[in-house]
């Protein structure tokens, strides 16, 4: 399905079917209201009807904001999905619904049949968007960031999407070289060997017991100048069975999105290295399977991590934070950044918190989380803070080692997560880096807003956003 900004008026482009953007009040002074009410059209966010004798498709709305056109427009290509019109166009509403014209076609329009031996074959082949009353060079520019953010949103989801049996450790190492020699990135993958060598052994403990042998990834993209240099970190568990502290059975289904803030970081710098962006940008993956076995790391074990902090292991299920601890001291000690970002599926306490739609964020900073929420707001993904305090971390005090790996009582899990990697944190950089817990963002079983069932590629727009602001 190809999707074009044309500078013609929409009665200049040939077409099977035009789709107009209808709002309560704009149906009520629309040419087809008539046959409108009789089908039953009210205009309600995300309805659609077809008037096929006339070659119109009507999208309900319930106004012209971003977000509601980008949901309705993913309503509308799911419904052409399901005919057999080959093209279609329709008119730019005003350049600030642009970009969420485009998400919401090619999101909405996401499809992962990797696994399917006979997908559906779609007919829909072109979507045309007519730009002739705007400034189009404006526009092009609008046109063409917002189909490299959704792209590499889609190519997250993809990766999040693949099976485990596909994508382990090892072979999540050559997925991401791939990308660096696609996008002229730098590569430097750390094996087993080397991760001992580098003193990880937190990480080492949780994938130990996985026949596929743990990797570090780091990828850089270099521009000439750059304003500013961004480490972004991401929990890469290929699979996650909970380990010794076994997941219940309908918990392990969909485990395999366990590596989705591995999956955004990856879509986060081919965003950035497409949009040649002048800001340097580091991307660092933990990629680990969290296994069952006799060699499988246990409660009551005492890990030491890259930094030295002895860590008790009261629950192995805890295993990201275990991940990010080494992963995050590595980035702090190869980079020296302006902004620290890590990504992780981390809790399903972040759930309850915030809801399954809901990125958390937590930091010390509140400068970067107000820049954070204002560039999620302006991508159309939502991010709440979850707030630090001393109390909490009371919980996670320790009597044999420096910190436990999970808090003594089950209260605000997903900030005592958050203030157990910010124990590995430098001072200096505690007020550059902020956290994101994408464990209900990041996939999804049911549609909603342009998201589809499986991965959502949370966090890309709005990292994205951020980084086009700098």
């Amino acid at each position: 399905m190809n999707i074009q900004l044309l500078n013609k008026n929409i009665s200049d482009i040939k077409a099977e079917i035009l789709v107009e953007f209808l709002t309560p009040d704009s149906l009520k002074e629309h040419s087809e209201v008539g046959i409108l009410n009789q089908a039953g059209f009210k205009a309600e966010q995300d309805s659609t009807c077809f008037l096929h004798e006339k070659g119109l498709l009507f999208c309900g709305t319930d106004s012209k904001k971003s977000d509601d056109i980008r949901s309705a427009a993913s309503s509308m290509v799911k419904a052409l999905k399901s005919s057999n019109y080959e093209n279609v166009a329709f008119s730019v509403i005003k350049n600030s619904s642009l970009s969420a014209m485009v998400e919401g076609v090619i999101l909405g329009g996401y499809e992962f049949n990797d696994y399917k031996s006979k997908p559906k074959e779609i007919t829909l082949k072109e979507i045309s968007i007519a730009s002739n009353e705007l400034d189009y060079e404006e526009l092009k520019k609008t046109f063409d960031e917002a189909v490299i953010i959704s792209n590499a949103t889609c190519y997250t989801r993809d990766i999040v999407n693949k099976a485990p049996q596909e994508l382990n450790p090892e072979t999540f190492a050559i997925l991401a070289k791939k990308l660096a020699d696609t996008n002229s990135l730098e590569c430097n993958i750390l094996a087993e060997d080397d991760l001992k060598k580098e003193n990880m052994g937190a990480m080492l403990a949780v994938g130990r017991a996985s026949i596929h042998e743990s990797q570090l990834i780091h990828l850089a993209y270099k521009p000439a100048n750059p304003k500013k240099v961004i480490s972004l970190v991401g929990k890469g568990l290929t699979y996650d069975s909970g380990g010794l502290s076994l997941k219940p059975a309908a918990s392990m289904v969909t485990m395999k999105m366990d590596k989705a803030g591995a999956c955004a970081v990856l879509g986060m710098i081919k965003s950035a290295s497409e949009l040649k962006l002048d800001v340097e940008i580091h991307v660092f993956i933990g990629a680990v399977e969290n296994m069952v076995g006799g060699n499988a790391y246990k409660p009551d074990d005492v890990l030491v991590s890259r930094s030295g902090t002895t860590i008790e292991v009261r629950n192995t299920d805890a295993e990201g934070r275990l991940v990010l601890a080494d992963v995050l001291t590595y980035a702090q000690e190869t980079v020296k950044a302006d902004g620290i970002f890590d990504f992780a599926t981390l809790t399903g306490a972040c759930m309850i918190a915030l809801g399954q739609y809901t990125t958390g964020v937590m930091g010390h900073s509140h400068k970067l989380k107000h820049d954070i929420s204002k560039a999620a707001s302006a991508s159309g993904e939502l991010t709440g803070s979850l707030p630090f305090n001393k109390h909490l971390k009371k919980l996670l005090k320790s009597e044999i080692a420096d910190i436990s790996n999970v808090a003594s009582k089950p209260f605000g899990g997903a900030i005592t997560a958050g203030l157990f990697l910010d124990k590995f944190i430098k001072d200096e950089n505690k007020n550059k880096w902020m956290h994101f817990d994408i464990a209900g963002s990041a996939y999804t079983e049911s549609a909603w807003d342009c998201n589809v069932y499986g991965g959502t590629g949370a966090g890309v727009r709005f990292m994205s956003e951020y980084l086009k602001n700098i």
